[in-house]
Order: C-alpha cells, then structure tokens, then sequence
C-alpha cells in the first residue's frame, strides 16, 4: 500500500511539472500568432506564479479542512481545465485568464505535499518526488516540439497535455480512499530521521515560535528560495526566445533544448536521491551552485549555438538538489514544530520569485534585447549562491550537514 501510495504521490508531481515548460517552450510562435509582443509572455508567467503564491499560503488550512489527497485530486482537475482553456485561446487576454486558475491548482498541491514528504520522508524521497516534477517539465516541451511541427501547432501541445492531466485527475480521484488509509499508519519521523546520512552530532532543539522569520537564517532561506525559483523559470521561459532570437536557432529545436534543460534537472535529482545516502544534503546545495555558476558562464560565452545547450544542461543539473534539499532541511534547520508553517511562506516566497523574475527580464529584454539574457542569469546564480552561503554561515557548523 505504502509503495502505491508513493507512486500516486509522484505521478501528482509529473502533473504538477507538465504545464510549467509548456509556455516558455511555445512561446515563440504564440506572441506572433496572437499579434502579440514577446514581454507578454512575463504577464501570463506573473499571474500563474501569483496564483500559486495565494493557494501556498492557504495550503495548511486547505489541507486541514480537505486532506492532501483531495487538493492534490482538485488542483489537477484545474490544471487540466486550465490547460485545455490555453488550447483554445482567442487572444492573449483569454490566456491571462486561464493563467489563474493554472496557478491556483498549482500552488496547493505543491505546498501540500511538499511538506508531507519533508515530514514523513527522508531526503532520497524528496529528491525523488521533484525528479518527478522535472519528468512533467521536460516531457511538456518535447511534446510541444512534436505539436510544433504539426498542423495542430501550439494548440495540438496543450490539448495533449490537457487530456494527459485529466487522465491523472480520474487516477488521484479512483485512489482517494488509499490516502486516508496510509496516512492512519503512519508517523512522522523525528528530525534525527530526516537525513540519510549517518548524523555526526545531535541538533539542538528548536522551540516553536509565532513569528517564524525572526528565527536565525530564515531570511537569507527565504531569499535563496526567491532567486532559485525566479531564475529556474526564467531559463524555462525566455531560454527559447534566446535561442530563436539571438543565437539563431529554429523554434522546433529550441522547444526540444528547453526540455533537455528540464532533463538535466531530471536526472540530476534522480542521481542526487541516491547520493543524499552517503552525501549530506547541504553540501549538494553548494555544489549544485557552483555546477549552475559554471553553465551560466558556458552560456555567457560566444561559442558555437550548439554549446549554448550544454550551459542549459549544466545549470539544469546543477538546480537538480538545489529545491528539494532546501526543503528537506527545513524541519532539521528551523525545528519541525515550525516547519509547516515556514515550508508555506517558503512555497510562497519561491513563487514571489516566479512572479517577479521572469516578467522582470521580459521587460528588461524589451529595451535591451534578447541577448542580455545569459548576462541575467549568471548574475542571478551568484547572487542565489551568495545567499545560500550566507545561511550556512549564520548555522555555522551544522549548516554543513553536521546533524
């Protein structure tokens, strides 16, 4: 049961990443169809980002008065009435208002189930349940390319992935019963628990607190959740517009580049869930920004189109244990007694860094061009280093994975 249990959670997560890439990926064939302008696409990104911020906040109570299994089953079923909305769009205006109910449903389950896994879980699993994501992440585009270089175009793309996220929603509602069930029998694990690897020393307790930001290092948390989030959908979104616009690429194969960005994020966490067995998961964070710092600079460089793909990857995998095991160590960082709430404000402080970011660049590309975009991003990936850094520094030695 528990095993089936799991694979619900993480066919939640396919869904949850399907409709992420999907714009980026189309989008350079949407604005000159819709008569629309590039920076549009920031808008759409803003008001599902802002939909998600909205629902991440409510996600305790919601979860409180539904139960995970039913905001998990609703939030798919409004992704996928989103989705099929965006395929049979008349205008832009129609896709920013099909954007909020995207966001709405996104926002919840992620939350919910984010925090179920932080608690119950340890960290292979929650590398695991967002390798999932990037599974959702990067099959969206490719099937978009495929879409693309079809008659049905853009509007084939999203109908596909619309009938895919309704086909999950009738398995999340068939299987509701199984969540009550799993969640009778079992208990949360003591934060001792939650790391893989063997714990060096114990952590001190943390109290609960009312005003959870004032707790040591929860700003600079916050900050680097902003900037993770922020740049990882701004490389979704205008990686293919930076292709097509500056580096020449066509729009079919730039839709199939984003998707292997969204792979390298994939197999990175698939690979870090095995890893996190024997390396703790804060060192992952450090060196998975340094990996992202690394192919920003690929990126920078005036080589050949083709090695802009390697940048892409490399900061795909580089992100890969960057998320997941920011999550995982709320619990061990700041206390589990604070850590659902601190796991909301976290969902929603990441969001804020969707919704900013990527309609921030988009008006920055306006006046500048296209080709500022890996500048951008390099920037972005140090500063994101930076204040992950500065975290373990306020944790001091148990910022390092000394439990």
């Amino acid at each position: 049961m528990t095993t089936w249990f799991l694979i619900i959670i993480y066919l939640a997560f396919i869904s949850l990443g399907l409709p992420d890439s999907l714009l980026g990926s189309a989008w350079p064939v949407i604005w000159p169809e819709m008569g629309s302008s590039l920076g549009s696409a920031g808008i759409i990104s803003m008001i599902i980002a802002g939909g998600t911020i909205v629902s991440s906040l409510f996600s305790n109570l919601m979860v409180e008065r539904l139960g995970t299994g039913r905001i998990t089953f609703v939030s798919c079923l409004l992704t996928a009435a989103s989705l099929f909305g965006f395929s049979v769009s008349p205008s832009v205006l129609w896709f920013i208002v099909m954007a909020i109910p995207l966001g709405l449903g996104a926002g919840a389950v992620d939350a919910a189930l984010n925090h179920y896994v932080a608690a119950y879980y340890k960290a292979h699993h929650m590398s695991w349940l967002h390798c999932f994501w990037g599974v959702g992440a990067t099959l969206g585009p490719m099937i978009m390319a495929v879409q693309l270089a079809s008659p049905e175009s853009w509007r084939g793309g999203y109908a596909v992935v619309a009938a895919i996220q309704f086909l999950f929603a009738i398995i999340l509602l068939v299987t509701l019963p199984l969540w009550k069930k799993v969640a009778a029998t079992r208990e949360p694990l003591p934060s001792a628990a939650l790391t893989d690897s063997a714990p060096a020393e114990a952590t001190p307790a943390i109290r609960p607190q009312a005003n959870t930001i004032r707790l040591r290092g929860v700003r600079p948390t916050l900050l680097t959740f902003l900037l993770y989030c922020g740049i990882e959908a701004m490389v979704g979104l205008w990686g293919a517009s930076y292709l097509v616009g500056s580096r020449g690429v066509a729009p079919e194969k730039a839709a199939v580049w984003i998707s292997l960005y969204y792979a390298g994020i994939t197999v990175g966490r698939l690979t870090t869930g095995f890893i996190t067995l024997k390396v703790p998961n804060r060192l992952l964070i450090r060196y998975g920004q340094l990996l992202t710092i690394t192919g920003g600079v690929v990126l920078l460089l005036p080589l050949h189109p083709s090695l802009s793909l390697a940048g892409l990857i490399l900061i795909g995998l580089g992100l890969a244990p960057i998320y997941p095991g920011l999550l995982h160590e709320t619990p061990a960082r700041f206390g589990r007694e604070n850590s659902a709430r601190l796991i909301g404000y976290q969902m929603a402080v990441a969001y804020t860094g969707t919704t900013v970011i990527p309609p921030l660049f988009g008006l920055l590309s306006v006046r500048t061009g296209i080709g500022v975009f890996p500048f951008t991003a390099l920037a972005l990936l140090l500063l994101m280093f930076w204040s992950a850094e500065t975290v373990n520094r306020l944790l001091g030695r148990s910022a390092l994975g000394r439990e």
